[in-house]
């Protein structure tokens, strides 16, 4: 098995990490609506990890925008590139998940995370990160809402409510199944926040978590097991 290893130059402590932050958030393109809703591919992003050998596993599902069906599967297992810094999360997994999404061969189209795009400290989260390196449209779909406020939206299918920062939008609290707690969406890079409900919406048509987040949940968890058995490590 082949362990991804900390790439050279990588951030080694906050400062260098956060001017990195700050350089690609320059990069980061906010004015366009994004793919359109059932069409192309879209791909499902996941890390699991295992603190106690320092190591991350990610998954890349791709499933075809209209039926949702597998298209295909990619893995990778890495060492943790970055100690634990809330706001710069992303630094500890993005080289893992890079390099599960360089195995693919089919077109990725618009990246899911399961996490957050805008809707963060410096407004660059993971799925604006990885949006911005790889150059596609990505959004965040988080479990959580972090530290922001929301009210509740009403309690059907569809209904959202905005995800606030310091009086800013930064993101909706989504309702994907009637009755059920409300997911977190928030742009990542060239997708808008409408496109990225939309998204969000067609990704989830029986579960309260789009399937792109399902799949890639289960998949960066079996890698990780299949790599803590493995007598390589």
């Amino acid at each position: 098995m082949t362990i991804i290893e900390v790439p050279g130059g990588w951030p080694a402590d906050e400062a260098a990490a956060l001017a990195a932050q700050r350089e690609l958030r320059g990069r980061l393109v906010l004015g366009e609506d994004g793919p359109a809703v059932g069409e192309g591919n879209v791909t499902g992003l996941d890390v699991a990890y295992d603190d106690e050998r320092d190591l991350v596993a990610a998954a890349a599902v791709v499933l075809d925008g209209r039926s949702l069906a597998v298209v295909e599967e990619a893995t990778a297992v890495g060492r943790v590139s970055f100690p634990y810094v809330p706001g710069l999360l992303a630094f500890r997994e993005v080289p893992t998940v890079l390099a599960a999404l360089g195995r693919l061969t089919a077109d990725p189209g618009l990246l899911v995370c399961d996490g957050y795009g805008i809707a963060h400290p410096r407004r660059f989260g993971l799925a604006s990160h990885l949006g911005v390196l790889t150059g596609r449209p990505s959004i965040g779909v988080a479990k959580n809402p972090f530290t922001f406020s929301y009210e509740e939206p009403g309690a059907d299918r569809g209904e959202f409510s905005p995800l606030l920062a310091d009086g800013e939008t930064v993101g909706r609290a989504l309702r994907t199944r009637a009755g059920v707690k409300p997911v977190f969406v928030s742009v990542g890079h060239r997708v808008s926040l409408d496109r990225a409900c939309a998204h969000t919406l067609h990704l989830s048509p029986r579960f309260r978590l789009p399937e792109t987040t399902r799949h890639a949940d289960a998949l960066c968890r079996r890698a990780l097991k299949e790599a803590l058995s493995s007598r390589d490590l």
